[in-house]
């Protein structure tokens, strides 16, 4: 009460009484006062610190992780991305209306233009390289005679250039031995393409296209082109007779012959990507005639995925054997349980009979 009635009248009396308490403590006081305050300033900025490197590395594993996330997408999608193509048939188009009743007078005139000009749409994105194919649909290359007509050894070595019996009719000429030989060499596909978008040119690589093992072992680095498409008749392009046959890619590629009588062969590739709706500009040479045997031509542009290109005979051969299976088990379990196999009779065994015959 006596307390109460001090601090009532003597309203400094606390901060008096807290001076003369620290007074009496000494020097002591007034020297850890500050140290504890340091002390305690430090632990404070030590765990904003902590939190701050906790919130820094949270946000950089959240960022890191993000990254990872985004790497594992577009992997899926790389493996998943579907084959993008571009299919145009050019061989009725490229005709001339006064010509549309006499294809085959079109493609035999040497007064005709042959070029023809042609508009392609990209449906989506193809990533690069693209590539070009043309396509022949009707073009037998695995008739028997047309895939004997060749000569491997002439193809290999110069040595061999005479080597022309199993060529007839394109064996010789009236100059000599016709290098390369053959009706597969003779008919040799001899249409062109150039492809532009908004009036820049798309470069074709051609370099490539054909098979190492071809190029290495098949056709030889001293065998030149001698009397090709000389005659009265000519088949197919024409070959530079100062450029080796192992360097002929365009040949190599069509003398591997097809097993179907519609085919794709390389033709080059565009490394350069297509944007989705891009116009392409493509000015066709329509040089070679399909016209005589009913055939088709096709230009066909198309990516690949980590599985080739887009091929439907697998699909459709699976598809055809599974339904075949599947017909012949239902087919098998029906007739199993409308007209069952009845069990046999152990006793009707020979070792399980009598001698005169009988079961035992």
């Amino acid at each position: 009460m006596a307390l109460c009635f001090f601090f009532f009248f003597f309203p400094f009396s606390p901060l008096l009484f807290f001076i003369s308490f620290a007074l009496s403590l000494g020097d002591t006081f007034f020297f850890s006062l500050p140290i504890a305050f340091f002390q305690i300033k430090k632990k404070t900025e030590k765990k904003i610190k902590t939190k701050t490197n906790k919130k820094v590395g949270l946000i950089s594993e959240f960022r890191k992780k993000r990254k990872n996330l985004d790497l594992i997408r577009k992997k899926k999608n790389s493996l998943h991305i579907s084959v993008v193509e571009i299919v145009d048939r050019y061989d009725e188009g490229c005709v001339p209306s006064n010509y549309s009743n006499d294809k085959l007078a079109y493609i035999q005139s040497s007064l005709t233009n042959k070029s023809c000009t042609r508009t392609l749409s990209v449906p989506k994105l193809m990533k690069s390289p693209v590539f070009i194919y043309y396509q022949l649909d009707n073009f037998y290359q695995n008739h028997r005679r047309y895939v004997k007509s060749r000569s491997d050894k002439q193809l290999r070595s110069m040595a061999y250039e005479r080597e022309t019996k199993s060529c007839d009719p394109e064996g010789v000429s009236v100059d000599g031995p016709i290098v390369p030989c053959g009706l597969i060499a003779w008919s040799l596909f001899n249409d062109t393409y150039g492809f532009s978008v908004k009036s820049k040119m798309l470069e074709v690589n051609k370099n490539n296209i054909a098979w190492d093992s071809d190029k290495e072992h098949k056709f030889g680095s001293d065998v030149y082109p001698k009397n090709f498409q000389s005659g009265g008749l000519i088949g197919g392009a024409k070959l530079n007779s100062s450029i080796p046959l192992s360097e002929q890619e365009d040949l190599i590629v069509w003398m591997r012959t097809a097993a179907l009588p519609t085919f794709r062969k390389l033709y080059g590739r565009i490394e350069e990507d297509l944007q989705a709706n891009e116009k392409i500009t493509v000015v066709i040479h329509n040089n070679y005639n399909t016209y005589s045997f009913g055939g088709e031509k096709k230009l066909v542009l198309s990516t690949t995925s980590w599985i080739g290109g887009k091929n439907d005979f697998l699909g459709i051969a699976y598809i055809t054997v599974g339904g075949l299976c599947l017909f012949f088990a239902v087919s098998f379990i029906l007739l199993y349980v409308i007209k069952p196999r009845p069990l046999g009779d152990p006793s009707y065994l020979s070792w399980n009979r009598s001698p005169s015959g009988h079961p035992n």
